[in-house]
C-alpha cells in the first residue's frame, strides 16, 4: 500500500533522513519509533504529502506522490487520516465544528448530514454528546480523543498517529491505545503510529521500525524490538543513557 524509496531529507545543515527504504502493507500496524529528532514526524508527513523530499520517493498503492498536482495529491489525502501531536482543534470552535470542519469547508454535504456524521465519528472514540463542548473544557486524553474522530470522518484507509500518547498520564495513554486498536479492527485501515513509548510500541504494533540518524537502524516484531541485543536498540526500549554514547 505504502512504498517509501531512497527518502532524503535536509532542513539547512541537518540531514533529517538519509535514504529511508520502508514498504507498509494493507492492513498493517506499523510503529515508527526512535529518540527526538530523529525524523519520524518528518517521515510521516512525507507519506501523506505535506512536506517534499530532497531525493527519492513515496507511493500510495503504487502511484508516486511527489510529481502528483494539487487537485490529485488532494485526492490521494483522501485517504489518509492523521491524529496530530497537539490535537490541532481550534480553541474558538466546539467539539462539533472542529471534527466536522472539513466536511462543512468543502460544502459537499448537507448540514444534516454533517452533524450525522461527526455524531458517529464522536461515538467511535467514545466522546457521544460532547458536540457542544469547547476544548478548553476538555481534559488531554478528551482532546486527543477529538482529533481522533476528526481523523476518522473520511472513512479512511490509513491513518497516520504522531506521538498519540505524548503528554498523557500512563492510564490515559493506555485508553488512548486501546482506542488506535479499536479503529485498527473497526475501520479495517493501515495504521502507522510514531511514537517513543515502547509500552504503546508493544500494545499496538504487528510491526517496529527504529529510525537512528535519519536511517532504519532496527525492523522487526515488538517482541524482536524489546528483545534485541543490538546496543542502539537495546538502550532505547530500555531507557538507558551514556553520555559517551552517541545522540538519537
Amino acid at each position: 500500500m505504502i512504498e517509501v524509496s531512497q527518502l532524503h531529507k535536509s532542513f539547512g545543515q541537518q540531514q533529517v533522513l538519509c535514504g529511508v527504504d520502508l514498504r507498509i502493507d494493507e492492513g498493517e500496524s506499523l510503529v515508527i519509533i526512535g529518540g527526538s529528532g530523529c525524523g519520524k514526524s518528518v517521515l510521516l508527513r512525507h507519506i501523506i504529502g505535506l512536506v517534499q523530499p530532497d531525493k527519492g520517493d513515496v507511493k500510495i498503492d503504487g502511484q508516486g506522490i511527489a510529481d502528483l498536482s494539487e487537485r490529485e495529491l488532494i485526492k490521494v489525502r483522501r485517504k489518509f487520516g492523521m491524529l496530530f501531536q497537539g490535537s490541532a482543534l481550534f480553541d474558538s470552535l466546539t467539539v462539533e465544528e472542529n471534527v466536522g470542519f472539513l466536511l462543512d469547508r468543502e460544502q459537499t454535504m448537507p448540514p444534516a448530514a454533517i452533524r450525522e456524521t461527526v455524531a458517529d465519528a464522536l461515538e467511535l472514540v467514545d466522546l457521544g454528546g460532547t458536540q457542544a463542548k469547547k476544548p478548553a473544557e476538555l481534559s488531554g486524553g478528551m482532546k486527543k480523543r477529538v482529533g481522533l474522530a476528526r481523523a476518522i470522518v473520511y472513512k479512511p484507509e490509513i491513518i497516520l498517529y504522531d506521538e498519540p500518547t505524548t503528554g498523557l498520564d500512563p492510564v490515559v495513554a493506555d485508553s488512548i491505545d486501546q482506542l488506535v486498536i479499536k479503529m485498527r479492527d473497526q475501520l479495517k485501515c493501515t495504521t502507522i503510529v510514531v511514537t517513543h513509548d515502547t509500552r504503546s510500541m508493544r500494545r499496538v504494533g504487528n510491526r517496529v521500525m527504529l529510525l537512528h540518524h535519519g536511517r532504519i537502524h532496527a525492523n522487526g516484531t515488538p517482541e524482536e524490538i524489546f528483545n534485541s541485543t543490538d546496543p542502539i536498540v537495546h538502550k532505547f526500549v530500555n531507557g538507558i543513557a551514556d553520555p559517551k554514547d552517541l545522540e538519537f
